[in-house]
């Protein structure tokens, strides 16, 4: 019904400055949404507007993704983060929102949820500064999920060889991890 809805509304190409607006709105609503909920509006609200980026988003569209995400950065990580690393090519524009939205908006279990959804897929080029972004958190990863990432490193290794992105990541890890690596 709500995919309905949202389609009647035409919600997902709906202008930036109502799409701000329409968050807003949202996240005053009393009780929170569902789980359920809040996945299909984030799939509606944004999802093709962030895989058919290629520039930097508006200010707009910012400011929506961040209040949307402050509130329902569970769902928003499970629908919108799963679909853009699924997404072939480069996607330069939507590794940056991803880095954006780990450095600023994501609660630490969201973190942990997008690490690992990372680790789930095969690691690329693209996929390296997002690593570095969580990394960047400082939060205390739990030890299964060091565990996947170090083990993805030390696999990944030949095939990253010659990539700064990938030297600065291993730094990363000995550095925010060094008591849990060995």
């Amino acid at each position: 019904q709500l995919q309905g809805l949202c389609s009647f509304l035409q919600l997902s190409t709906c202008p930036e400055p109502i799409l701000v607006r329409f968050c807003s709105w949202l996240l005053a609503l009393s009780p929170d949404l569902s789980y359920a909920s809040a996945a299909v509006l984030a799939e509606q609200l944004f999802l093709r507007r962030v895989l058919s980026l290629t520039q930097p988003p508006s200010r707009h569209l910012m400011a929506a993704l961040t209040s949307f995400c402050s509130k329902y950065s569970h769902p928003f990580c499970r629908v919108l983060v799963a679909a853009v690393l699924q997404e072939p090519g480069e996607g330069a524009e939507q590794t940056k929102l991803m880095c954006e939205l780990v450095e600023e908006c994501l609660e630490p279990h969201s973190v942990q949820l997008l690490l690992s959804q990372v680790l789930e897929v095969p690691l690329s080029e693209k996929l390296l500064p997002v690593l570095q972004a969580v990394l960047g958190r400082q939060e205390v990863l739990p030890p299964e999920l060091l565990d996947i990432l170090v083990l993805t490193l030390c696999q990944q290794a030949p095939a990253f060889a010659t990539s700064l992105n990938y030297a600065k990541l291993v730094m990363a890890v000995l550095t925010a991890c060094q008591s849990q690596v060995s």
